[in-house]
This record gives C-alpha cells, sequence and structure tokens, in this order.
C-alpha cells in the first residue's frame, strides 16, 4: 500500500490504547507505512510495526505544551512528510493548519468534546471558562471546515462536527477483545474502579454510599490532585479503601479479578444527559464479566441495561449508589449471569473489530 501515515499527539503517551494500540497499529497491520510522533524523553523505537518518534520534550506544564513543544512537533512532522496527518489534541489544530497548507492530508481525532470539557477544567478560572470555550469553537470551526477528515467518540460530538465537516464519522473507544483471554475471577466483597481520580468520577459519592455497608472494600487505582485525595481521605468510609495508587495496565485485570462490581459513576458538562462511548470503563468491566454500576446516562443505560449487565444510577444521588451495591451484594446468582451477558455482549458488539473497518474505509477514501 505504501502510503505514509503520521499521528501526533501532544499530551497522551506513546503506548495510549486509542492512539497506539488501536489506530496505529491497525493501519501498520493492513500495510500503511505509520509513525507517532509523541512529547517524552525517551528513545524512538519501531513497535508492531509503528516507528515511535519522540519531540525529547516532557513538558512541565500546559503553557510549554501549547507553545514550545509544538514547534517541536511541526518541525518531525515535516521531517517524516507524511501523506496524511492525523492528529489527537486541540492544541494541534494550529499545527495542522500548517501542514494543510502545505498541501497536506489532516484528519482531527476529537476524544472529547473539547468546548463542554473546557467548562470541566478545574484549572481555568471559572469564571474565564465559558469565553475560552466560545474562542475554541470558533478556531475549531474555522480549521476543520479545512480538514480532509473528522472523527470523534460519541454520538452527540459528531452531530455537533458534522455541521463544520461533513466527511466526520464515529470511532468509539471499544476495547480491543480476544474471546480466548478471559479473566479468571476469584472476587472477594468489593467494588473497583481503576482509571482517573476525579471528581468526574464521583469517587467521594461513592465512599458516602459504602459507609454503611458492612465489610466492603473500595479497591481504587489511579493518581488524583492533592486537594481531591485529601477530601477522599477525609472522608470515614476512606477507612475501607484499597488504594494501589498508579498501576500499569497489566495489574488492572487482577483488580477487576478480585471484585464484584465495576464502579463507573460519571457527572460532567460534556457528557450531559446523553453520556459518551469514548470511555472504556464500561467495556473494561464488561469483558471481565463485572456487573456495572454507572451513572444513568442515555448511551450507557442503553448498554448496560439492554444487555442486561449491571444497574443505573443518578450520580449524585448517594442512595440510589448504596441500593444498588447492596443489590449486588446480595444477589450473587443474578450478578453471575449479569457479568456473562456483558462479556458476551462486549465480544458479539463492543470491540475494536467493527471500528478498525470504519477507520480504514476512511483512509482508503483520502
Amino acid at each position: 500500500m505504501g502510503k505514509k501515515i503520521c499521528h501526533i499527539t501532544s499530551a497522551h503517551g506513546r503506548y495510549d490504547v486509542r492512539i497506539f494500540m488501536k489506530e496505529c497499529a491497525s493501519l501498520a497491520q493492513k500495510g500503511y507505512d505509520v509513525t507517532l510522533i509523541v512529547n517524552d524523553n525517551k528513545d524512538d523505537e519501531i513497535m508492531q510495526n509503528v516507528k515511535i518518534i519522540s519531540t525529547k520534550l516532557q513538558p512541565k506544564n500546559r503553557m510549554q505544551r501549547f507553545s514550545k513543544s509544538r514547534k517541536v512537533l511541526l518541525s518531525k512532522a515535516l521531517e517524516v512528510d507524511a501523506d496524511i496527518y492525523h492528529l489527537h489534541d486541540p492544541d494541534l489544530l494550529p499545527l495542522g493548519n500548517k501542514l494543510r497548507s502545505k498541501g497536506k492530508k489532516i484528519i482531527f481525532d476529537s476524544h472529547e468534546d473539547v468546548p463542554q470539557q473546557i467548562k470541566d477544567k478545574q484549572w481555568i478560572p471559572k469564571m474565564l471558562r465559558g469565553f475560552i470555550a466560545n474562542i475554541y469553537s470558533l478556531y475549531e470551526k474555522i480549521s476543520l471546515k479545512k480538514y480532509n477528515a473528522i472523527i470523534s467518540v460519541t454520538p452527540h460530538v459528531v452531530e455537533r462536527l458534522l455541521k463544520i465537516n461533513p466527511n466526520t464519522v464515529m470511532i468509539t473507544n471499544y476495547p480491543i477483545i480476544n474471546a480466548a483471554d478471559e479473566v479468571q475471577r476469584a472476587p472477594e466483597l468489593a467494588i473497583c474502579f481503576a482509571g482517573g481520580i476525579s471528581s468526574q468520577w464521583c469517587h467521594d459519592k461513592v465512599l458516602m454510599a459504602i459507609d454503611k455497608i458492612d465489610n466492603i472494600k473500595y479497591i481504587l487505582a489511579g493518581n488524583g490532585t492533592e486537594d481531591y485525595m485529601d477530601l477522599l481521605k477525609s472522608l470515614p468510609a476512606w477507612s475501607k479503601v484499597d488504594y494501589k495508587g498508579k498501576v500499569p495496565h497489566s495489574e488492572v485485570k487482577n483488580i477487576y479479578s478480585k471484585s464484584t462490581a465495576g464502579i463507573a459513576i460519571s457527572y460532567s458538562n460534556q457528557a450531559k444527559e446523553e453520556g459518551t462511548l469514548g470511555n472504556t470503563k464500561l467495556f473494561e468491566f464488561m469483558e471481565a464479566k463485572l456487573p456495572v454500576v454507572c451513572t444513568n446516562y442515555r448511551l450507557w443505560k442503553e448498554i448496560v441495561e439492554g444487555n442486561k449487565c449491571g444497574i443505573c444510577v443518578e450520580p449524585k444521588n448517594i442512595k440510589e449508589i448504596e441500593n444498588a451495591i447492596r443489590y449486588i451484594i446480595n444477589n450473587p446468582d443474578e450478578v453471575k449471569i449479569m457479568g456473562e451477558n456483558g462479556r458476551r455482549a462486549v465480544i458479539e458488539k463492543y470491540n475494536w473489530e467493527a471500528q478498525e473497518e470504519i477507520l480504514l474505509k476512511l483512509y482508503k477514501g483520502l
């Protein structure tokens, strides 16, 4: 095939699941010449036939990423001299515009609903969030209408971006599944979560919900800000938390194997009542045969209730969360069926194989 493809990220790690393991690896496997440029200080390497090039720059803060690293990323991108550039972060839109001016084809991969995401950013002063979101929306519209294609992860974002560029497609974050690779379960009386420990995931609400549940354990893995971690540690139910800190991806399945249920209680401006298919949490739990206790987003309810693999709750209703966890604890036979239903649904429907076809079709069209 021979076409040169260059993926660029300023904020994600070189082994990011969506960027490297799914998109880059899938394209390389189909014969494309694929390069991934990343911001880190590690050595260049080739993995799964993907050339990974480092800027040798680890930005210390967002301002360095937005300014200094962008110049290095552009220089590296021009050295690659690809036919198609695939960008993964909103701060790369100016870089995409420069590459477009040189006759290159550009894909923007919108992992989030960025204007709404800005309104959730704690590091931006609250009074400025709406203004910055509006400025970004205008710049996004001007830039993306000139791009060759846009990808996003969930229906309501795709619908918004289609109004900017008609060549917009949805490629979700469904997991890579190996049906033969099944988690061997030896569950304790525990619920679990592995990922970003932030207020978006309502860990404080979960701790309040389990406060009066005897003998329950909350296995928690990931990093959080100092302020939010201090808040969690101040709650009485912190004594029930088995905090693992940040763990390698290989350890996450071990956590799932020891748990009774997976917790995915999210609340954010960008998800609103709709929810998103951009997060893999639900599908990881389902793959591991864990029943899910999650937010009653419309999209999530369709999946969880439609496949009878968990319970959906109002994310700010502590009593609802408590009742759902108690139900999971008190109904082991039904929990087993929920787990089997979830795994079956992931193997049959919610997996990367179907999304890979959409990605390859988009590239073939370009």
